[in-house]
């Protein structure tokens, strides 16, 4: 009966806080170290009993409680004795509501049965019941924890409408842990651009962001895959700090880790991918078109054993808890460790960027997104410098606070220099070397080349240089690979001729071997 004595007195303390005191449920909810739904039950229960505050003088705790609770202790009122069962349903979905805990849920349903189940028993009993439910079910995965992803085992193919020429793409599949709402797009390939960009768009498709992201140990999140201290690839980590999110990838050789997302693929495979195998497409927007409306009949198609659908599950329990989206949008970088050349400049796709030359020789990390180049040195935070992103093969993009004043030494390299290296090997070498050197906004810019056609000396004579060099200048080709292109045609150098032997009485000739 204490268990009862004390309920009572929650009870009317609930009453005259609300009643008496005009505060909300979930002040009064934290007054009484119970949960607001709890107080919604007991004002519905005094409400329909029809009491009123203050309650009458004659009305002590135990004609409270039966007024309350004519049928406490029973599953009916014609049955007493059988204790009433908890609605377990209610308890699985409430357990994926964060900082809810079963013994939580128990102290709840004691409030409302006090000569209900034990602790254990209602454990034993939630349990069995479980057990009834699929198996990524049973996972109590909290509300707006966690979102899988992964790639589907098949693909769907796209038809290039002018060559008839079939490509199979890949099917990016996101999964909510609590409510298994389900987002589902096609993409070229699985390379890191794409992977991303399933990410970005899926969360603009929950309109929110969970706290972790749980992927498969694939190559495109994880450089080093490991059981215990996976190593995420730079881009991942970008998109991960933009989001405020933490990747924890799923352990190697541990099923329970990803079964959420398997299911999810296994879904997407059976109701999506299978539904659209007969039907052909002639683009990636008309396939995420046919995918997008069978997502959205997946997510409101009714789930048997739990009664609800998965849209209704979101909107329940995963999209009230999602944090919002960061209000700029993420874009994707890519990532390149390099060194500075002695022409204080560093290639990235092809094109030449500068870089202070007090970094000449030293590594640097590369971070190129879509419009900007940005260069990172270990010993500084913030990048040593920053450039529009150009796409011109063979192209520099200088600028003049990074160049030594009045170009006098990049490193140890001058023009003059160069150009006494070039006129020791021939007139022709020293005129195109100087033709190279001109050509550049900076000489600097041209250093690299320089040394690469004076290198060719070691690998070839000079008479074939200088031939080389003299073709190149008339074509015009004012680089290295045009000096090497005229080198690799030419016929290879004569060997020179042996002079013969010297007449000295120690010299043996080779009958002396014989």
């Amino acid at each position: 009966m204490s268990q009862e004595r004390l309920s009572v007195r929650k009870i009317s303390e609930v009453l005259r806080l609300k009643w008496a005191c005009g505060l909300s449920l979930r002040s009064i909810g934290r007054s009484c170290q119970i949960s607001h739904s709890t107080v919604i039950e007991y004002l519905r229960r005094a409400e329909t009993a029809g009491l009123k505050w203050p309650l009458p003088d004659n009305m002590d705790e135990e004609s409270l409680y039966r007024l309350l609770f004519p049928s406490a202790g029973s599953k009916d009122p014609a049955s007493p004795g059988v204790q009433a069962l908890p609605d377990w349903e209610k308890t699985h979905q409430e357990l994926k509501k964060r900082h809810v805990t079963l013994r939580l849920l128990w102290t709840e349903y004691r409030e409302i049965h006090p000569a209900g189940y034990g602790y254990s028993q209602f454990c034993e009993l939630y349990r069995a019941y479980s057990k009834k439910l699929d198996p990524p079910m049973r996972l109590n995965h909290k509300a707006g924890e966690k979102l899988f992803v992964d790639y589907a085992g098949d693909t769907l193919p796209v038809t290039e409408p002018k060559t008839g020429e079939v490509r199979q793409v890949e099917i990016f599949v996101a999964t909510l842990g609590a409510s298994s709402y389900t987002y589902a797009e096609a993409q070229l390939s699985q390379e890191m651009p794409h992977w991303i960009g399933g990410h970005v768009r899926a969360f603009a498709f929950f309109g929110g962001v969970t706290e972790i992201i749980v992927p498969d140990n694939l190559k495109q999140g994880v450089n080093h895959p490991s059981r215990y201290e996976p190593d995420l690839n730079q881009s991942y980590l970008d998109l991960a700090q933009h989001y405020e999110v933490a990747v924890i990838p799923a352990r190697v050789r541990k099923p329970r880790d990803k079964a959420k997302v398997e299911v999810g693929v296994q879904v997407v495979e059976r109701w999506i991918m299978a539904a659209l195998r007969n039907q052909t497409f002639f683009s990636l927007s008309e396939m995420n078109r046919a995918i997008a409306h069978r997502v959205e009949e997946l997510n409101g198609r009714l789930m048997q054993h739990l009664g609800k659908s998965r849209k209704q599950l979101f909107e329940e329990l995963d999209r009230p808890v999602l944090r919002p989206l960061p209000e700029k949008s993420f874009e994707y970088a890519e990532w390149k460790t390099a060194r500075i050349n002695i022409d204080y400049h560093v290639e990235f796709d092809k094109h030449f960027y500068s870089a202070p030359y007090e970094l000449i020789h030293q590594e640097v990390r590369i971070r190129a997104t879509e419009r900007m180049l940005e260069i990172f040195h270990k010993s500084k935070k913030e990048p040593v410098a920053i450039h529009p992103r150009r796409r011109t093969v063979g192209g520099y993009s200088t600028q003049k606070a990074h160049m030594p004043l009045k170009h006098q030494k990049a490193g140890e390299w001058t023009p003059e220099r160069l150009q006494s290296w070039a006129d020791s090997i021939g007139p022709q070498t020293g005129q195109f070397i100087g033709a190279v050197l001109a050509s550049r906004v900076h000489p600097e810019q041209a250093f690299r080349s320089c040394l690469g056609i004076l290198s060719l000396s070691k690998q070839y004579s000079h008479v074939q240089l200088e031939a080389a060099c003299k073709m190149a200048r008339e074509a015009k080709t004012l680089n290295y690979q045009g000096v090497k292109s005229v080198l690799e045609l030419l016929p290879p150098a004569s060997a020179p001729e042996q002079l013969p032997l010297p007449v000295h009485e120690n010299i043996r000739g080779n009958s002396y071997y014989q």
